[in-house]
């Protein structure tokens, strides 16, 4: 069933424009509380957890979420300033009846969202969101005065989590004599992260950690890295750290500022396991490098691609059994550590792994060596399907054919904008222009 509101990651959009509007998020909360009381009847009174970024939209939307939960006879939880997979850990430890993250992630500050996590601190099934939606478009009403829910502030969430974090890195390890740059990127970990990783023995050099409700993901964090890469070689440190706003995603770089990103993570992360143990498999996305794949491969671990998107990434982690899997954009889940996406936790399992090896990035990464790609946006008409483009179809099977296994190509419409994204990755980069540019001049034809 097509959703109305929910995308892959919750309902997102522009502050002030439908749906992220106070009218809007208050019926969502209530109809969120609808659902989640009717699914825990029989525990009684149901109470949420709402979590939310540094955006100066948090307040009003906190507040409209909290009137339409009350309304609905369901209790709040407020956590302030929190990573969204803090939300998703503090749900579960608290055995209350949901979580909720007030965040558009790594966006800029005039966008917001409003994501879900259930009972087990896992996204909510989609038959949940779909019963949310539906209930959305009822008319709004409020339970009798004596059954409204109650509000009341999570005064030890930072403190929970930061102790969750630090539980997820191994007792026998520490991170003294390292030298680290955290980029908080203005965002909900600003306050926590740099006491994990101190508390943990490092000398922890924080930027991007001075929120103001404007600044969040602006220049600094995952999506931003020369900031880290740059802080690193000022500070002569040993590697660089980056989260988004709200603290899900990763990247990192070594002493000399190379980036790295989710792909190249996962493989450190994954070999790690591998000295304790047999890897069965890691799962990645359409858009995950193709050299992560051989190399696991060589290294006998399964593997398997995922739609785009960690909850996607989840979904075919639980098919198979897996632990492991991420995105190159920085999501990693290692499901032995953690329900859900966490870049704190992330970094400490990457942390971990350069510890016990006792090698830089660099050197853990010296075996992968990811594959140049070309991707080419290419603007089509509203409605147009590349599948039924003859001489484009011929074109991107003459040109898998010339790569064989050593490369792929990749094309898929935009889910926001009329463009086709043409995609080449090969061994060497000017065949995957040169194959990537052909396949896309196509389009027109």
């Amino acid at each position: 069933m097509a959703r109305k509101y929910f995308g892959t990651d919750g309902v997102r959009g522009l502050v002030g424009v439908a749906p992220i509007t106070p009218d809007f998020v208050m019926r969502l909360g209530y109809a969120a509380g609808k659902v989640i009381a009717k699914t825990n009847a029989a525990s009684g009174r149901p109470t949420v957890l709402i979590g939310k970024d540094t955006r100066i939209s948090g307040y009003m939307l906190e507040s409209a979420l909290e009137a339409g939960f009350n309304a609905a006879g369901v209790d709040v939880m407020l956590a302030g300033p929190a990573p969204t997979p803090a939300v998703a850990y503090l749900t579960r430890a608290l055995r209350l009846s949901a979580g909720v993250v007030i965040s558009a992630s790594h966006n800029p500050f005039q966008d917001n969202g409003i994501k879900f996590f259930s009972e087990h601190g896992t996204k909510l099934p989609d038959a949940v969101e779909q019963e949310i939606e539906a209930m959305i478009d009822q008319p709004m009403e409020c339970v009798p005065a004596e059954k409204l829910g109650r509000a009341k502030r999570l005064e030890d969430a930072k403190g929970r989590y930061i102790e969750f974090c630090k539980s997820t890195f191994p007792n026998e390890l520490d991170l003294r004599g390292l030298r680290i740059v955290l980029d908080c990127a203005h965002g909900a970990a600003y306050h926590i992260a740099p006491h994990v990783f101190h508390e943990l023995g490092a000398e922890v050099i924080a930027i991007g950690n001075k929120p103001n409700g404007f600044n969040i993901n602006d220049g600094f964090g995952a999506t931003a890295p020369k900031a880290m890469a740059a802080a690193v070689l000022e500070h002569r440190a040993d590697l660089g750290i980056a989260l988004d706003g709200d603290a899900d995603r990763l990247v990192m770089c070594d002493s000399a500022g190379r980036i790295y990103n989710g792909d190249e993570l996962l493989y450190v992360m994954v070999r790690d396991r591998m000295m304790t143990g047999p890897v069965a498999g890691a799962v990645g996305t359409l858009m995950t490098n193709m050299a992560l794949e051989v190399a696991f491969k060589e290294l006998g671990v399964g593997f398997a691609r995922a739609k785009v998107g960690d909850r996607y990434v989840l979904e075919v982690m639980k098919e198979n059994g897996w632990l492991f899997g991420g995105e190159g954009s920085g999501h990693l889940l290692a499901l032995d550590k953690h329900t859900t996406g966490d870049g704190i936790v992330s970094a400490l399992q990457v942390l971990s792994a350069l510890k016990r090896s006792g090698k830089g990035l660099d050197k853990c990464c010296s075996e992968l060596t990811l594959y140049p790609q070309t991707l080419i946006n290419v603007k089509v008409p509203s409605g147009f399907d590349w599948t039924k483009n003859a001489e484009m179809v011929a074109e991107k099977e003459a040109v898998e054919a010339e790569l064989g296994n050593t490369g792929r190509v990749l094309i898929r419409a935009s889910g926001t904008e009329p463009l086709i994204r043409v995609m080449v990755e090969a061994k060497n980069a000017q065949v995957a222009e040169s194959t990537a540019r052909r396949i896309a001049s196509k389009v027109t034809a």
